[in-house]
């Protein structure tokens, strides 16, 4: 029986515990999540028939403060994914130093099949289901993949409307509008762009000589395609659900996000003002897109893309990952074999909890930030990690993945310490 994605999960922490000096209890209570909402979502669809959608919110630990995670709506969407993203997130949050625990949530529907007036009867009965198991205290949603800014307005929204007044601070990722943080759009990208420039100073690479392969060009990998082709970086490959486009010489980035918004496909195009016309490329599959030679891969997609199956192919000398568990615990051995180095999720694409972090911070004081002091303070977060986990990697001998997880545990480990653990029960110490 193949392992659920939430014991590949538990697998890095399992790998970090022996690198620090914490009380076995610590690897115990952050590997049992704290609750696990399953509920049922009625929605009157537009031709008068009526659908039921599963929807789950785990909260998996509360040690440092308040839960915080994403709601995704996906056909796949699971109990065990749900699990797993949330334990993510409470590791996330730890390594960027904010206040969280991890939390996610999801709804396991088709939201492409849905039309706008059917999607809002959802997204607010789903608020309506999980009203009691959130609030701005105890668990704060924000978009994932296919959710955004106006299904995040929608919510805080109903539960306004539940609780019967402004609750701006329930939601994050909502509308600017609506008390949404300037900079929340493109926080995740923006962040794993950060990561790619401390990487890149640490290895002396120059923008011009760096090809880069960008599996998924939803809003996150959209976004940090965008700064690295401003910066000169040559992105030459990038993908979708439908496949991959590839071509040595990079595409115009600003072009393929123009017809990807207009159309929902990856199309090879260059725009000049009004007028797009189509660019030479070689079509690919998303599979064969991970195993081009460049020198920076970046999924931006789904989990598991990367297994002990295709991770002997992987050509790229970094990975950073924006997406949630692109990689398993068994890829990562071969990657570290063949001394890949790997940007692990729980830093790369951390940036949108942080900004989170900011919008919450904004709603909670009633006082709003310049989109510029937005960006300095991430940076200024990202940096510092980065460069944390990156010495500590060479500190321990062992790769980013597990210092990342070493370096949270630790911060995790000091709140729960001190509360008590079984090392200052068991020894006489009650008093």
């Amino acid at each position: 029986m193949s392992r659920s994605l939430f014991d590949d999960a538990m697998q890095r922490l399992n790998t970090a515990m022996p690198y620090t000096d914490l009380d076995d209890e610590i690897a115990l209570r952050v590997g049992t999540p704290k609750s696990c909402l399953e509920v049922s979502v009625p929605v009157r669809r537009d031709d008068g028939s009526l659908t039921f959608y599963r929807g789950y919110r785990v909260r998996h630990d509360n040690t440092r403060g308040p839960t915080k995670g994403g709601l995704r709506y996906h056909p796949s969407v699971t109990l065990d994914e749900v699990k797993s993203l949330a334990f993510w997130m409470t590791f996330k949050c730890a390594v960027v130093g904010v206040p969280f625990g991890g939390a996610k949530g999801g709804i396991s529907v088709d939201a492409k099949s849905l039309s706008p007036m059917e999607l809002e009867r959802l997204s607010r009965g789903f608020i309506r289901q999980v009203a009691d198991f959130i609030g701005p205290d105890v668990d704060i949603p924000a978009p994932d993949m296919y959710t955004n800014e106006r299904i995040m307005g929608w919510m805080m929204d109903e539960y306004s409307t539940i609780r019967r007044q402004h609750v701006p601070a329930v939601i994050t990722g909502k509308p600017v509008s609506m008390g949404g943080s300037v900079g929340r759009a493109d926080a995740t990208g923006r962040g794993a762009y950060y990561c790619i420039r401390e990487l890149a100073r640490k290895h002396d690479q120059s923008p011009s000589s760096t090809r880069i392969a960008i599996q998924g060009f939803g809003n996150a990998g959209q976004h940090v395609a965008r700064l690295l082709h401003k910066d000169g970086y040559r992105i030459v490959a990038v993908s979708d659900s439908q496949g991959a486009v590839y071509h040595p010489d990079g595409f115009d980035i600003p072009s393929l996000i123009r017809i990807k918004e207009k159309t929902r496909h990856v199309q090879t195009v260059y725009c000049d003002k009004a007028l797009c016309t189509s660019t030479a490329a070689d079509q690919l599959t998303n599979e064969e897109l991970l195993e081009l030679d460049v020198d920076i891969l970046i999924p931006a997609a789904l989990e598991n893309q990367i297994t002990s199956r295709n991770a002997q192919n992987i050509r790229a000398r970094y990975i950073v990952e924006v997406a949630n568990g692109p990689i398993t615990s068994e890829a990562d051995a071969i990657l570290n074999s063949r001394n890949i180095e790997v940007v692990p999720d729980i830093l790369a694409n951390a940036g949108g909890v942080t900004v989170s972090y900011f919008e919450w911070l904004q709603n909670r004081s009633g006082s709003y930030w310049e989109l510029q002091e937005v960006h300095r303070k991430l940076q200024a977060i990202m940096a510092r990690e980065f460069e944390y986990i990156y010495d500590l990697h060479h500190d321990i001998k062992t790769d980013m993945r597990t210092a990342a997880y070493v370096h949270a545990i630790k911060r995790l480990g000091e709140t729960m310490n001190a509360k008590g653990t079984s090392s200052y029960f068991s020894n006489g110490n009650q008093r």
